[in-house]
């Protein structure tokens, strides 16, 4: 590095124009985050620097923001971005010509040149891997400034981590950007700083961090209400066996996943009533937000085709489909992005980095549900264009997602590994039970390949997750009802705190009229019948609900807080628990609260 960058005061980041042409509707000026990173950054010039920042909150201006201000003071004069997907590259093209930087989104290796027009390429983890000596060597001829977008990814692949390894080792400056660090692999990411933990564990550690909560708190994103749909499921497996089960209720990992594959049929009911009760919920927010869209985000091809069908039945219009293999995908994003079309279906094509920021409306109708696929899924709804827009999320109700949305707010780093040094550790026990439940729970290595005809499908609606909290109706809540209705017909611009007040007020107010109402004299026998599964599930429900909380409030993962139940409390895992030992569970985790709350 020539000279004394140091001693140069901070410039501005963009050329005068940036802010009249800002990316995808950032404000005027660069925001409180951006400044301090920006900050940071220039204080301390590092060689890598890993952001992390939830996804809406502008992680690509303040990458172009330091990317000018590299160029302005001679440091850098070539920029690479590395991005995941196709599509990608050109949203980073458009969003630096808008900030002055050209940029050729069409750059490969075989033709090792591009036109003196351009400051810098974008390319993809695959294409890097393909060729990395070839962009090594044109990292060092230039002093180059290397923008990896949404760094995990260069450790889905051994080959695509060692590729961006060689490729850009010689890079003056390495800017790594994410917004979901963490990983289900051990894969180690390229150029991200690993540092062992208290237990010994080595973690990722970044440079700069901006959670969701920060950013729902600043008002940069908006908050997610989660829309949870339960319902009875019936399927046939190879033997010939059929099966009944309720979604969301306590199964085996095969058995629930099963279940799950049967509500997302096209050919059942499930997915119809969904999809008409998150169209019920566009129309409401378009009340408001006029051009407010949706997406259905979907398994794969043939689901998303088939619900596309159901939605043009719903709302007599044609949504737009995006499949991850057409050549005209990029083009059918951005004429839905300049549109005011109520819907979008698509496979992965939009599950990150790609910013619609109109999307108010979500439904999740895919079987992928890792934590990295959900939050990067979830973020493309959060993007926050004014004050009091709420995004509006659509799930099956299955513990894992359930367990996904509650924890939105909370904020990962890449593990390595976890040592285990004690029989009597608290993670040895769970992952032994862990371990145990799936020798005996799975019938097969991978769940996908367990054959089954699924038979019918009916949607219920479950409940309403909002700021760790759960609201809904007692008993079941038919798709249609008023109880349904209640939630749905919620207003489209709503602060947080006005959010959680009206669902609160709802659910107390149909609490009244139910009880102002009394039993119904009509089905004493019925009630009886099914009185001891169905205050199971309740109790369960109850349980989950209130352990759910309790991490919202402390942080402690599920598993540690129900095992530290049954050890106070005795008695097998909430799923064979009588009554009596759930009720001894929730008020104890009462009293918890209690004590927690006057101390």
């Amino acid at each position: 590095m020539t000279g004394r960058p140091d001693a140069a005061p901070l410039t501005p980041a963009l050329p005068p124009a940036w802010p009249e042409r800002a990316a995808w509707g950032t404000a005027p000026s660069l925001r409180a985050w951006q400044t301090a990173a920006m900050e940071q950054y220039f204080s301390a010039h590092p060689r890598d620097f890993l952001a992390v920042a939830t996804p809406g909150a502008g992680k690509t201006t303040f990458a172009l923001s330091v990317a000018a201000e590299l160029l302005g003071r001679r440091i850098v004069d070539r920029i690479t971005v590395v991005a995941p997907t196709e599509h990608l590259k050109l949203q980073w093209a458009e969003a630096a010509a808008r900030a002055g930087i050209p940029i050729d989104p069409t750059y490969s290796s075989g033709k090792g040149k591009t036109s003196q027009d351009y400051v810098g390429i974008a390319v993809t983890y695959a294409g890097v891997a393909v060729n990395p000596l070839a962009m090594r060597i044109r990292t060092e001829n230039f002093k180059t400034l290397v923008i990896l977008d949404e760094v995990h990814h260069a450790g889905d692949a051994l080959s695509w981590g060692e590729g961006v390894r060689e490729a850009f080792e010689p890079a003056t400056r390495r800017l790594a950007l994410t917004g979901t660090p963490f990983r289900s692999d051990v894969n180690p990411i390229p150029f991200v700083t690993y540092a062992p933990g208290a237990d010994g564990v080595p973690r990722s550690v970044a440079d700069y961090t901006y959670g969701y909560a920060h950013a729902l708190a600043d008002h940069v994103v908006r908050p997610v209400l989660f829309m949870a749909y339960s319902g009875e499921m019936q399927w046939r497996t190879r033997a010939g066996d059929e099966i009944t089960a309720r979604l969301g209720e306590p199964l085996t990992k095969d058995l629930t996943n099963q279940a799950l594959r049967t509500a997302l049929d096209p050919s059942g009911s499930w997915i119809p009533s969904v999809l008409a009760a998150a169209d019920k919920r566009l129309s409401e927010v378009r009340r408001h937000v006029p051009d407010a869209g949706g997406l259905v985000i979907a398994t794969d091809q043939d689901d998303a085709r088939a619900y596309a069908k159901v939605l043009r039945q719903i709302t007599g219009e044609a949504p737009t489909v995006v499949l991850s293999d057409e050549k005209l995908a990029s083009k059918k994003i951005t004429a839905f992005t300049e549109s005011t079309d109520r819907w979008m279906v698509a496979v992965r094509m939009v599950s990150e980095g790609v910013d619609v920021p109109r999307l108010a409306v979500g439904v999740y109708a895919t079987t992928t549900s890792t934590p990295l696929y959900f939050a990067q899924a979830i973020g493309r709804f959060v993007r926050a264009r004014g004050r009091g827009e709420t995004a509006s999320v659509f799930l099956p109700s299955v513990p894992n997602l359930l367990g996904l949305a509650t924890e939105m707010e909370v904020e990962r780093d890449h593990v390595l590994g976890r040592r285990i040094t004690d029989e009597d550790d608290i993670f040895a026990a769970e992952q032994d039970l862990l371990n145990q439940a799936q020798a005996g729970e799975s019938a097969s290595g991978d769940e996908m390949l367990v054959p089954f005809e699924a038979l019918g499908s009916e949607a219920r609606f479950d409940r309403v997750l909002f700021d760790g909290g759960e609201f809904g109706h007692a008993g079941e809540v038919q798709v249609g009802s008023e109880e349904e209705m209640d939630f749905l017909g919620i207003p489209g611009l709503l602060e947080p705190a006005q959010m959680r007040e009206l669902l609160q007020q709802r659910q107390s107010d149909r609490a009244k009229k139910q009880k102002a109402a009394g039993p119904k004299q009509s089905e004493p026998d019925t009630v009886a019948e099914v009185s001891t599964h169905e205050q199971l599930a309740v109790l369960r429900r109850e349980l989950n609900g209130l352990v759910a909380a309790w991490h919202h409030r402390t942080g402690q993962a599920h598993g540690i807080t129900h095992a530290a139940l049954r050890k106070e409390c005795g008695g097998p895992p909430a799923a064979v628990a009588s009554a009596e030992q759930l009720h001894e569970r929730i008020n104890r985790v009462r009293e918890w609260a209690a004590t927690r709350k006057s101390s």
